[in-house]
């Protein structure tokens, strides 16, 4: 029986344009539907909306512009930026027990699928770094 090695640098190529299509999606959900996300923008921070508007423009101009290798690295470094800015809107989403109307039932309500989100955060900026080099 033999082994096989993968080398994640194979699907490094493929992979870009499935992280940067995940953000141009998640990007155009926050301009289509701001109201949602806006509901877990903690407090503390004004103009909710306007937020969310922002960080779905951020989100598709970077999503794209991290598929084009011109802009590649400029762009990781961009959502890496974004992501850390948005992780007070995941811990708040996750500690305030505010039930989130019109959301998915994993997430609508307080529970176990609020507190996934944070780790994974982890996991999206692995990702983005991962392109800040060639």
């Amino acid at each position: 029986m033999s082994t096989r090695s993968y080398d994640l640098s194979q699907v490094k190529p493929a992979l870009v344009y499935v992280m940067g299509t995940i953000y141009v999606v998640a990007g155009v959900f926050h301009v289509v539907v701001p109201d949602l996300f806006a509901q877990i923008v903690p407090p503390q921070l004004p103009a909710a909306t306007a937020l969310v508007y922002l960080s779905g423009i951020a989100e598709i101009g970077l999503g794209i512009g991290v598929m084009i290798p011109r802009t590649r690295r400029i762009a990781a470094w961009g959502l890496i930026a974004l992501l850390l800015s948005v992780f007070p809107a995941n811990v708040y989403m996750a500690t305030s027990g505010v039930v989130i109307q019109g959301a998915p039932a994993a997430i609508a309500e307080p529970g176990l699928g609020r507190w996934v989100r944070l780790p994974f955060q982890g996991v999206l900026i692995a990702w983005a770094l991962w392109y800040t080099y060639e």
